[in-house]
């Protein structure tokens, strides 16, 4: 299952759509403004909060949390020994861990459990700029989660490049 995510230099407080590979609206990002910590919520497409991302405040890394109505669902972070920058753990709530490595900057990075292909994130096979594939290879994974998990790592990549 493939997905069309359109960046707009991913700037919160913008909104846009993610699109499935026929082209139909899947989800949309809706960036929340003029917060003291960057917020956004992933949403169906009848308007219906499926994920909210925020940043984790006052932490020694950078730190963004994915919840689900409610109860935090993931922790994502740079990896702390991780002798590339571009290497990140997902902590779900349940003891799982993913791996997500790659060139993060690039759009080109993987999200794996245990050594296993979850989604891979590319912008390899697209002409258009400032957009980016991800492609849900287990059939049993979450689209919404590793969408998330993704933008979350971009967003945390982002930041760590600029020095904020």
């Amino acid at each position: 299952m493939r997905f069309l995510v359109r960046e707009r230099l991913l700037g919160f407080g913008d909104d846009y759509w993610i699109e499935d590979d026929r082209g139909n609206k899947a989800f949309l990002v809706d960036g929340k403004a003029m917060r003291l910590r960057e917020t956004f919520e992933l949403k169906d497409t009848q308007g219906q909060v499926l994920i909210d991302i925020r940043q984790k405040m006052f932490t020694l890394r950078d730190t963004m949390v994915i919840e689900r109505e409610g109860e935090q669902l993931a922790r994502i972070r740079r990896k702390r020994l991780s002798l590339l920058r571009n290497h990140y753990r997902v902590s779900l709530v349940d003891g799982t861990e993913l791996d997500v490595s790659g060139k993060i900057l690039d759009r080109e990075f993987a999200i794996e459990y245990d050594g296993e292909l979850l989604a891979v994130i590319s912008r390899r096979f697209l002409h258009v700029r400032e957009t980016y594939g991800v492609d849900v290879v287990r059939e049993d994974a979450d689209p919404a989660l590793l969408i998330a998990i993704a933008v979350c790592v971009i967003q945390l990549a982002e930041k760590d490049r600029d020095g904020d």
